[in-house]
């Protein structure tokens, strides 16, 4: 971390920890843009073993106090910052996007109904649902926006001596889902799997395997680049559920209904509705689990 930071971080740094279908991440509250998590801190926050641990680290910052989000400040008041575990940049995080609500609702910075939240990917609208008579939190519906299926034809995903063909699929972030026998065959997915052509994803790109469970309803496991095997991606189960509707010939534009997919992730369950006009609603849980406080010597010393 850099001496500025380290001056900026003198007193204690509040925390959280929450997930979504056990996607977990750092929270940091920022409002109003402080901190400098560079990329060698926000691994050490995110280092399960020496940090707090987590896929990812959500700073919470006002849209108007933050370089890149500052022209959405009229749309929308809170940015999500949002760095993969390794301390690289993301473009959108559908399970964090969700998190960082359920955040904003729990800080009282928002209440239950719709929300806009600024991402890297734009805008993105969330409706968060009141909690249960059982006391439970309410699901949260994010409008993640259109997918787009971009070429090229052809790209193929390896874990060994295994090769499948992958549909490109991007939600505001790239995605290659590909269908397989056995979920098993997807190895143990720390490291990323092969993807050909070497240049269809150049700055890197998050890999889906997938298996049927049922009418419409599919099971994933996922590599996130720069991040390892986590136990659910948001966009990922997007990606994965527009590419089933097309493998299965279901097109909404065409159709002119929704069609929806539940997608089984090894930390839960998502419901993916994609509507005629191209928009793409992920459904899910979102929770915060504990608070804290960040030692900053600790922090410092990065």
């Amino acid at each position: 971390m850099s001496d500025d930071t380290a001056r900026r971080t003198e007193s204690p740094v509040p925390f959280l920890k929450g997930h979504g279908t056990q996607n977990d991440f750092v929270i940091v509250p920022d409002p109003d843009g402080l901190l400098d998590f560079g990329p060698a801190a926000v691994a050490r926050l995110c280092d399960r073993r020496a940090g707090i641990g987590g896929d990812g680290l959500l700073r919470v910052v006002r849209s108007a106090a933050h370089p890149e989000a500052a022209a959405l400040a009229g749309e929308a008041e809170w940015f999500m910052d949002y760095r993969n575990a390794d301390g690289s940049v993301a473009e959108m995080c559908g399970n964090g996007v969700r998190v960082f609500a359920r955040y904003l609702v729990d800080a009282g910075h928002a209440e239950p109904g719709d929300l806009a939240v600024a991402t890297r990917a734009g805008v993105r609208r969330v409706h968060i649902a009141k909690d249960g008579p059982d006391g439970l939190p309410g699901e949260i519906t994010v409008d993640m926006g259109r997918a787009v299926l971009p070429g090229p034809d052809g790209i193929e995903v390896a874990v060994g001596d295994r090769r499948w063909p992958a549909r490109n699929v991007n939600m505001g972030n790239p995605h290659a889902v590909a269908f397989v026998a056995d979920l098993d065959h997807a190895g143990e997915l720390r490291t990323a799997p092969g993807v050909a052509p070497a240049d269809a994803y150049p700055d890197g790109v998050n890999v889906e395997f997938v298996v049927d469970r049922g009418p419409a309803r599919v099971a994933m496991r996922v590599h996130e680049r720069g991040s390892g095997e986590t136990r659910s991606c948001g966009t990922g189960a997007c990606a994965v559920a527009v590419a089933a509707a097309r493998r299965d010939g279901v097109d909404p534009a065409v159709t002119g209904r929704p069609a929806e997919y539940t997608v089984e992730v090894p930390g839960g369950r998502l419901l993916v509705t994609e509507h005629p006009d191209g928009r793409v609603e992920l459904t899910g849980p979102a929770v915060i689990v504990a608070r804290g406080v960040l030692d900053p010597q600790w922090l410092a010393a990065g």
